[in-house]
């Protein structure tokens, strides 16, 4: 079996001929103490942290970062100058301080994404062939323009579907243009696959929401081939871990970031244990994180991967909180063959679940994660857009 093509590019970045768990740890270790080195000197948001560490372990003495940090001392995390960052990414909160999160990146902070997302895209697309990217377009530096350069650099063809178009306008290039592959959120593909049962879809990548198992496997079972999950954040640079052919976990960016799970009371947990993912982003130029709490439930997969990659995997990503029961309630929901899409809200314990379908819902459940049902269902129009442009949530 191939080995993931993670390696070679780790190989290539860091200028070695052989890869192995030592080496990987060596680097780490330099770049951290780097960053320490250099947060010191800046005398930012992270100066009172020692300027040198003996060995990794010593990362877990250091304290963790937040997102209240993030949003309330961003701009102290900033180790360029204004004139030097070539990307902002923006999340606004649902808080009530009006506070946004807010997320540097350097150019050659998006060159690295841009190389690391062409090795986990090279896994599944193929010179020649097209790929539809569902994903946000902005400008220079957005997500989409960064996929679609990695796609460029493997000699494919990108179209830029975006989020914003209808599911006729997403069918109508599917059928004029023919792509092979699909990068983008897991419902929108589902929903694409049960509107064209017989399209040129073959594989996919999926990143950017959860998805339940049973959506994956529905999914695989109309692409005829196994899916490509993909974990990132606007925290690990966009690109955090990529599937290999084994199919084994997400093999993870290691040579940029240090990952560690922790347990609820914030003690490290070893390899095979299930917690919080925290990361020390060791080779961001504009804006490093040391020990950022992601709130994202996973764990390190304690095998070695079947593919002979020395490099950590990700198990699959469990979003904490309200979001996790929106992940459950697509499990459930997508069990009906005839709905497309849909959208969720609670009022006051009620769920009331708008969407659309291709036919008749004879029986339709009464009751859902303990809560009653009011189900709003329209047959499925080509003005239909997605019922989210981002992550799905019970609203």
């Amino acid at each position: 079996m191939k080995r993931s093509a993670l390696d070679a590019l780790v190989r290539e970045q860091e200028g070695i001929s052989c890869l192995t768990r030592e080496a990987i740890e060596v680097i780490q270790l330099k770049k951290l103490n780097r960053l320490l080195k250099r947060e010191k000197e800046r005398g930012g948001f992270y100066k009172e942290l020692p300027d040198h560490l003996d060995c990794l372990s010593d990362l877990s003495r250091l304290p963790f970062t937040t997102e209240a940090d993030l949003m309330e001392q961003g701009h102290r995390m900033l180790l360029l100058s204004q004139s030097r960052v070539d990307r902002v990414r923006t999340e606004e909160t649902s808080g009530t301080t009006g506070q946004a999160k807010r997320v540097y990146y350097s150019s050659e902070d998006n060159e690295r994404t841009v190389s690391f997302f062409a090795a986990g895209l090279s896994e599944l697309v193929r010179p020649g062939e097209k790929t539809m990217i569902c994903m946000p377009f902005s400008g220079a530096g957005g997500l989409g323009e960064l996929i679609a350069e990695a796609i460029r650099r493997l000699e494919a063809v990108p179209l830029a579907a975006g989020i914003g178009r209808t599911y006729g306008e997403l069918l109508d290039i599917m059928d004029r243009e023919r792509p092979e592959t699909f990068v983008g959120m897991p419902v929108p593909l589902l929903a694409l696959l049960r509107l064209r049962e017989h399209g040129s879809l073959r594989r996919a990548l999926i990143s950017a929401d959860a998805c339940p198992e049973g959506v994956t496997a529905e999914i695989e079972r109309r692409l005829g081939s196994r899916l490509y999950p993909h974990y990132g954040s606007r925290e690990t640079g966009l690109g955090g871990a990529v599937t290999c052919p084994a199919f084994s976990g997400m093999h993870f960016r290691e040579n940029d970031i240090i990952p560690e799970i922790i347990g609820p009371s914030g003690d490290p947990l070893p390899e095979g244990q299930w917690g919080e993912l925290v990361i020390t982003t060791i080779q961001a130029e504009a804006m490093p994180l040391i020990r950022y709490r992601t709130g994202d439930y996973t764990r390190l997969l304690p095998d070695a991967c079947p593919c002979g990659s020395p490099i950590v995997r990700l198990d699959r990503v469990i979003r904490l909180g309200e979001k996790s029961r929106m992940a459950e309630l697509d499990s459930l929901v997508f069990r009906i063959p005839q709905i497309v899409d849909y959208q969720a809200e609670d009022k006051d314990g009620v769920l009331y679940l708008k969407g659309c379908v291709t036919g008749d819902c004879r029986t339709l459940p009464k009751e859902l994660l303990g809560c009653p049902v009011h189900w709003e269902l329209r047959h499925f129009s080509a003005e239909d857009s997605p019922c989210y442009i981002a992550k799905r949530s019970i609203l």
